[in-house]
Parts: C-alpha cells; sequence; structure tokens
C-alpha cells in the first residue's frame, strides 16, 4: 500500500482557446501542459486532492464559505471545458470533513457542489476528460471579500489535510488549481451596476445569452490586455516567480510568503491573485520545512489568457 504524495500547482485560463495567442507561445505552453501529463501519469495516483475556486458559477455572496468541501461534484461545462459530474469519493470526502472538524477547521460540506473551470479544467488537461481517478474536490474561495481564507490559514489547512492523508494509503496528488498573478473582469459587490451585485449574490441559472456575454466580456478584457491598455492590471511575473520559488522551497521562503499582507497580493498581483491560494493549501500538504525534489516548473506571462500561468510539479521525498 503506497502513502506517495505529489503536488501539481497548475494555471487555468476560460481564455484558453478562445483569444489566439503567438503559435510559439501556444506551442511552449501546451509542452509545459504535455510534461505535466506524463508525469501525472507515470505517478498513477489512486486519489486526487483538488483544491479551486468558483467565478460565480456555483458560490455565490447570498452564503459565502472561505472553505467547502464536496461530497459530490457538477461542472457546468463553462468555456470550453466539460460539463457533468466529477468522480468525487464521497466517503472519503466526508472523512476529511470529520478529520479537518476535528482539528478546529469548521469548514462547509456541500452534498450538490456544483463548481466550473477553475476545477474542470484541471481535470480536462491532465485526464483529457472528467474521467479521472477518485477526487476530494475543495473550494476555495478567491473572490468576495471578507471571506477569503489569508495565507496563514490556508497553510494550516494544507498541513491539516496532509495530516489526514497520512491515514489514507492510497498514492495521492495534490492539485491547486488556480493563479497566479491576474485580475480579469470579475465583478464585486463594490460595483455600481444593481443588476450585477444581484448576480453575484443569488445563484441563478445565467441563459445561454448571459454566458455567451460573459465570455465576450471576458475575451475582450485579455485582448485589451495583449494590446496594453490600462484599463486592465498588467501581469506581474516577478511576483508570480516568487510564489513558485517560495512553494518549491519551503522554510523560512514558504514563512516569508505566508506573511505577505492581503492588501499586497491584490495591488502587486491583481484581484484573482487570491486564486494562488488554491497552491499553498495543496502544497503545504506535503512537507513544508525543506525544499522538495522539483522535476516540472514552467512559467509564462500569457495576456492574452489574463493568465500569469504556472505549472509546478513536486514530489514528497520518500
Amino acid at each position: 500500500m503506497s502513502m506517495e504524495r505529489a503536488f501539481l500547482g497548475l494555471s487555468h485560463s476560460p481564455l484558453m482557446g478562445l483569444n489566439p495567442v503567438v503559435t510559439s507561445v501556444e506551442q511552449e505552453l501546451q509542452a509545459a501542459i504535455a510534461a505535466a501529463r506524463e508525469q501525472v501519469q507515470a505517478f498513477a495516483p489512486e486519489l486526487v486532492v483538488l483544491v479551486a475556486p468558483d467565478h460565480y458559477n456555483g458560490f455565490f455572496n447570498e452564503l459565502m464559505p472561505p472553505f467547502c468541501i464536496g461530497t459530490q461534484a457538477r461542472s457546468v461545462g463553462d468555456y470550453l471545458t466539460p460539463p457533468g459530474e466529477l468522480h468525487v469519493e464521497s466517503d472519503a470526502a466526508l472523512a476529511l470533513a470529520e478529520r479537518l472538524m476535528d482539528e478546529g477547521f469548521d469548514l462547509a460540506v456541500s452534498r450538490r457542489m456544483v463548481v466550473d473551470h477553475g476545477f474542470a479544467q484541471a481535470l480536462q488537461l491532465i485526464w483529457g476528460s472528467l474521467d479521472t481517478p477518485p477526487v476530494l474536490p475543495i473550494f476555495l474561495n478567491a473572490v468576495a471579500q471578507p471571506g477569503i481564507p489569508r495565507l496563514r490559514r490556508c497553510r494550516q489547512l494544507g498541513e491539516a489535510i496532509g495530516r489526514f492523508l497520512d491515514t489514507v494509503p492510497k498514492r495521492t496528488l495534490l492539485i491547486g488549481s488556480g493563479g497566479l498573478s491576474h485580475e480579469p473582469p470579475v465583478p464585486t459587490l463594490a460595483h455600481p451596476d444593481p443588476a450585477v451585485r444581484e448576480r453575484i449574490t443569488f445563484r441563478n441559472e445565467p441563459s445561454p445569452a448571459d454566458r455567451d456575454a460573459k465570455t465576450q466580456r471576458v475575451m475582450a478584457a485579455g485582448q485589451a490586455l495583449a494590446a496594453g491598455h490600462d484599463s486592465i492590471k498588467p501581469l506581474n511575473p516577478q511576483w508570480d516567480r516568487r510564489w513558485m520559488d517560495a512553494l518549491a522551497a519551503g522554510g523560512a521562503e514558504l514563512d516569508a510568503l505566508c506573511a505577505m499582507s492581503e492588501d499586497s497580493i491584490e495591488r502587486d498581483a491583481g484581484l484573482s491573485a487570491h486564486e494562488s491560494k488554491s497552491w499553498l493549501v495543496a502544497r503545504s500538504a506535503l512537507p513544508t520545512g525543506q525544499a522538495l525534489p522539483c522535476p516540472l516548473r514552467h512559467y509564462q506571462a500569457i495576456p492574452e489568457y489574463i493568465a500569469g500561468f504556472g505549472v509546478m510539479l513536486l514530489q514528497q521525498p520518500n
């Protein structure tokens, strides 16, 4: 029985396959994703813990938990991601929730979780579909203040997940899906339009026209960023590389990362850079006091995708 553990940090973008990019940029990105796919297949996980955000498709301000574990999960199939049920191992999800409650984490539990490309794209990129090894989906609020979890708590949660996995005799891959620096047009409750505030507060099923309008709006934002318009916050490769450096190094560098202020994340890397905390949770389920073997590390700033796009694989030493 194996208890090996690996971490995969993987950015996502709803604009992959929609906004055109230079061929060489796309080829470089696809090569990195293919390398991640190959190494994950070689690792052959028996369980996947997937930590990811939502973009007002499954979770709304009417009731927005900082974290939520799903015992069942359905992808809405937004943008070019597949719709349908995720292969959730319900008993393991409940066992994890109970263990975390015992450790003082008051997490929400969803028996009918709804997720979007934040979850589905990572599975699609690695396995080609939602037909994957058993998954434990963990939602992380990355859009709605004041309930966005703080860096220190994200690390503590990941460490607690690691202690749970110490009792699970399975080879486990922990995926953090999201980030790094980016600020797409995701609305907040500060938006001046009451209709927009209503839309992100109460659960609703968007019409095909609404969904298409949202897609066109996000595509236009990516095109504007690529054209250098100052209406869109630029990506921050320096911030992104520091994030990846700290997760790979562990120890004092990870401590320093977790000491960053919340305001600095939004100021330096964008409102949606909080998604990077999905990496921190997943990474912290592996030993955090030391550097870990890193067989794959890739980074590109891709404005057309509104993405500081990172791919990183770390492995727990035997």
